[in-house]
């Protein structure tokens, strides 16, 4: 490697670490509005396994706040300056505030990736990974909840209708949440395994949203990813096709 390559490395590098401390920033922004924002949620859940569901999540958000700001801490050696502190802004309903939580952790994913892209040490780069895990774990109980909500909205002949298109029984987990990231780890470890492998993160969160929807149907874990899978290679779907390929 000459001399200009290796300058070119080392300030790719640089800027790379850079933008990792500039969006660690950004993501402990709004703490305040955050805590309002799920305790609205929380108020209006119909039942108590969806509150128990999304008081777990705001407890992984405090955790997460409090590992990015003391990554911050060790890495700089200032505390992070919070400079916005938005007005919280009440969804028009529950569903509606739902699918704002489920987008947040979609966004959250992108940002929290180019984190870990950019960090220097092994130490933080293995933080950020499990702080990955949990967005992914969030985003498929928000995807349940829209389901369950959406479900219940159904007209009883149609779902009558979509009953009989499919041979599967959806399963009944007894404890909630828990039981249903256990009984969806595989989906998790398969998605892990695909960011490890660096595929496009747009065409692994289309995958798995797409797998938690056949799940909230009847499908077995297994059986989803194989659907979708499926639906891949097999030209079917054309849009997991195209963004497979997108670097």
């Amino acid at each position: 490697m000459n001399n200009i390559e290796n300058y070119n490395q080392q300030m790719y590098a640089q800027q790379a670490y850079q933008q990792s401390l500039t969006l660690i920033a950004e993501a402990v922004q709004g703490e305040k509005e955050d805590q309002v924002f799920y305790d609205y949620l929380i108020s209006l859940a119909p039942n108590q396994e969806q509150i128990e569901i999304i008081t777990s999540i705001r407890n992984d958000e405090i955790k997460h706040n409090q590992w990015f700001r003391e990554m911050y801490k060790a890495l700089t050696g200032n505390d992070v300056v919070v400079t916005t502190e938005e007005q919280f802004v009440s969804p028009a309903n529950y569903e509606a505030g739902i699918k704002k939580a489920f987008f947040g952790e979609l966004k959250a994913m992108e940002k929290y990736r180019v984190i870990r892209a950019g960090l220097p040490y092994r130490e933080y780069r293995d933080i950020v990974f499990e702080i990955l895990t949990d967005e992914m774990k969030h985003a498929q109980l928000y995807n349940y909840i829209l389901t369950e909500n959406i479900s219940k909205n159904v007209p009883e002949s149609m779902q009558e209708n979509t009953s009989a298109n499919t041979s599967w029984n959806k399963p009944e987990p007894v404890g909630y949440p828990d039981q249903w990231i256990q009984y969806t780890q595989y989906l998790v470890n398969e998605a892990l395994s695909d960011v490890e492998r660096g595929v496009n993160l747009k065409h692994i969160l289309q995958e798995f949203i797409l797998m938690g929807v056949l799940v909230g149907k009847g499908y077995t874990p297994e059986q989803a990813y194989e659907t979708v899978e499926n639906w891949e290679l097999s030209g079917e779907s054309q849009l997991l096709y195209q963004s497979k390929n997108i670097k």
